[in-house]
């Protein structure tokens, strides 16, 4: 299988610069699978959608503000930092922009509170391996000094501290609790705890898992061949009450609503693994394609995503290729905001 087979061309104009002016306002494109048909909605729709058969699973990671910006310490040219993930004894896996800039031993400062000190180069796609030097909380100070690490396809420039405050509100779901993502699981950014309230109160049971986000999620797929692409590791966990909720639920026959192709994946990683949902921390490195049959997963909310993407791939296997880009092409004839910051699907798989 060809990763060309999952192209297709989008106006550039309908990539999401900005979030809707309210979360529940986006455009949702339902599908139903058995019944071949794609219906227009708006995401506040969802509560009349999920009903008490179903049980929602939802990643609650939150997003750090990963990209810093800073200076070398010797001459003073500037050089960003963008935070992929944490190891031991603040030691961090990260991007340096422009690499050739740095070697062992560079430090860059990025404020009186925090330097990042170059290791070594990792042999893994231009990654790095850094030390951070800091007192007290890294996540504290990474709110005060750090920037959002908005996507590549959102090309505007910071221009005012209230923009910057916006992509902090924004680009993080309204239940966000576990700090460790470099993007935010997207399809949680439509939420409101108004829905979720409304959802709770017709009897729709609600569980977290977390996953952090990393780099690969969003990565594009190079090779020419599916089989031949390999996924980033990303640690998730699973809670013992939602492994217990998701269980009961697949006993008592409800349908598993995953919020995000991260959910997604955290489950469908967990029952590979295990042969069952249960409490565990682990990691996913699981790459979903058709044809692929889903164990836990039944039904997906998700954004609308790049072309020859694994998270296109996901959708694909979930709901058919063919069914899958009908369904994109009607988005881009009736002008769907894509990507992060954009509208989303509801994919009826049963």
């Amino acid at each position: 299988m060809l990763v060309s087979e999952f192209d297709y061309e989008l106006p550039e104009g309908l990539i999401a610069q900005y979030p809707s002016e309210k979360r529940e306002n986006s455009r949702m494109m339902v599908l139903d699978k058995s019944a071949r048909t794609i219906s227009h909605k708006h995401f506040y729709d969802i509560v009349d959608l999920i009903n008490d058969d179903c049980v929602l699973i939802l990643n609650d990671t939150k997003v750090i503000p990963a990209r810093l910006y800073g200076e070398k310490e010797e001459t003073g040219a500037k050089i960003e930092v963008f935070l992929l993930k944490e190891r031991e004894n603040q030691d961090w896996e990260v991007l340096i922009k422009p690499s050739k800039r740095v070697k062992t031993g560079t430090i860059i400062k990025i404020s009186p509170k925090l330097s990042v000190v170059v290791k070594n180069e990792l042999e893994d796609d231009g990654k790095w391996l850094v030390h951070l030097d800091y007192n007290g909380n890294i996540y504290q100070i990474l709110q005060e000094v750090g920037n959002i690490p908005l996507p590549p396809y959102i090309e505007r420039k910071m221009t005012s501290d209230e923009l910057k405050k916006l992509d902090f509100e924004r680009y993080q779901t309204v239940y966000a609790l576990n700090e460790g993502s470099v993007a935010a699981p997207t399809a949680g950014l439509h939420f409101t705890k108004e829905i979720l309230n409304k959802l709770k109160s017709k009897g729709v049971e609600i569980g977290y898992v977390t996953l952090n986000v990393g780099l690969g999620t969003f990565r594009p797929v190079k090779c020419d061949n599916v089989l031949d692409h390999k996924m980033d590791s990303e640690t998730f966990e699973i809670p013992a009450e939602t492994a217990e909720l998701i269980n009961r639920a697949k006993k008592n026959g409800k349908k598993i609503v995953a919020v995000g192709t991260t959910t997604v994946r955290t489950l469908e990683t967990a029952y590979k693994i295990y042969g069952e949902i249960k409490e565990c921390q682990n990691s996913s490195t699981l790459f979903i394609y058709p044809p692929y049959e889903f164990k836990v997963v039944d039904n997906l909310i998700t954004n609308f995503h790049l072309p020859k993407s694994t998270l296109l791939l996901l959708v694909s296997a979930l709901m058919g290729k063919d069914f899958i880009f009908e369904a994109y092409n009607e988005a881009i004839k009736e002008k769907y905001r894509f990507y992060s910051y954009g509208d989303c699907m509801y994919l009826k798989n049963k």
